[in-house]
């Protein structure tokens, strides 16, 4: 039985209290942590909204929920990626030259588990600084592309990319704004991030 079946049970979301309670006291003991419980961990504590996917179908019903959950049918969407215009033809959202974007709907690069980041480069978000990008972000990414750190990432992009190297490599790390001023999150751009990972291993 798989690490996500074991905290999750099945695709449903768990709850913000049942997570707490599964990682209690485990700040301390972070590096103790599997990679994927890491990622997680880091993740869900920047403020990230997490779920779960074991296949496709699951990907497609959970991308429902969080358009019906935030009312967001049959509005713009920022999409550069033609592998994901399929899952907004579907829900009549619309991507062509949007002018007033509800969300961005994009995979990423990697998944990096001791910042709990996600990776962009330009294949994703084109030349788009985060403050650029809509407050809303949904990103579709698999537990294959969790790594260690943020050299991890770097390193799979120049791997993965030979020839057409991408640009504007670029992480998004904070989901909520924080709640006090905190000097780490100076100059940085808080998103409301749902992360949709599909379990590819």
């Amino acid at each position: 039985m798989n690490f996500f079946k074991k905290i999750f049970g099945s695709s449903e979301a768990a709850s913000d209290e049942e997570n707490e309670s599964e990682y209690a006291g485990s700040s301390a003991q972070n590096s103790h942590l599997s990679l994927d419980e890491q990622f997680i961990f880091n993740f869900k504590k920047n403020g990230g909204k997490f779920l779960y996917c074991e296949n496709m179908e699951e990907v497609a019903e959970q991308f429902e929920n969080i358009l019906e959950e935030n009312d967001w049918f049959e509005n713009e969407v920022l999409c550069y990626e033609q592998a994901l215009f399929n899952l907004l033809e579907e829900n009549k959202l619309f991507y062509i030259a949007p002018t007033k974007p509800k969300f961005l709907l994009a995979s990423c690069e990697n998944l990096i588990a001791d910042e709990g980041s996600i990776l962009f480069s330009s294949k994703q978000i084109r030349q788009n600084k985060p403050n650029e990008l809509p407050a809303n972000i949904v990103i579709i990414a698999t537990t294959s592309q969790i790594l260690p750190m943020k050299s991890d990432g770097l390193s799979a992009i120049k791997r993965k990319y030979e020839r057409d190297y991408p640009t504007n490599i670029t992480t998004i790390k904070y989901f909520e704004k924080a709640k006090d001023e905190d000097f780490t999150q100076y100059g940085s751009v808080a998103k409301n991030l749902y992360l949709l990972l599909l379990e590819d291993l």
